[in-house]
């Protein structure tokens, strides 16, 4: 299994970033956080790179149960969610898949929350 789904878009940047977006909260998840990672790699290195952003993605009430079956699993949270851009009006969606990341930790509970949350997360890319 993937640790990762994707999907690619012909839109511009910031049209995937909104759709993503819309589509995350329709899901039920709203984006708690953003990295630009292109302004970040430019502003701290003076290197081009790609358009590159990072979405953290919660839902709180997946987040509130995976916490009481494993009070440690905040290292995984949020869900990340990436907009790449490609090149040539490609654009691609990536988002991490928590069943797979959630597995290692070997608890079914755990487990349980995260098959949900797959579910949610793939329904959202499937939107796009």
């Amino acid at each position: 299994m993937a640790y990762y789904y994707s999907k690619t878009l012909r839109t511009s940047f910031d049209d995937a970033v909104e759709k993503v977006t819309a589509a995350l909260f329709t899901e039920g998840f709203g984006v708690i956080s953003e990295v630009d990672l292109h302004k970040k790699i430019k502003d701290k290195l003076g290197v081009d790179f790609k358009r590159y952003r990072i979405l953290g993605a919660c839902n709180p009430a997946y987040s509130y149960r995976a916490l009481q079956a494993e009070d440690k699993i905040g290292v995984m949270l949020p869900c990340n969610v990436l907009v790449i851009e490609q090149g040539e009006g490609n654009i691609e969606i990536a988002a991490v898949n928590p069943a797979e990341a959630m597995s290692v930790v070997r608890n079914e509970a755990l487990n349980q929350v995260a098959a949900e949350v797959d579910a949610k997360l793939s329904r959202a890319l499937e939107s796009l």
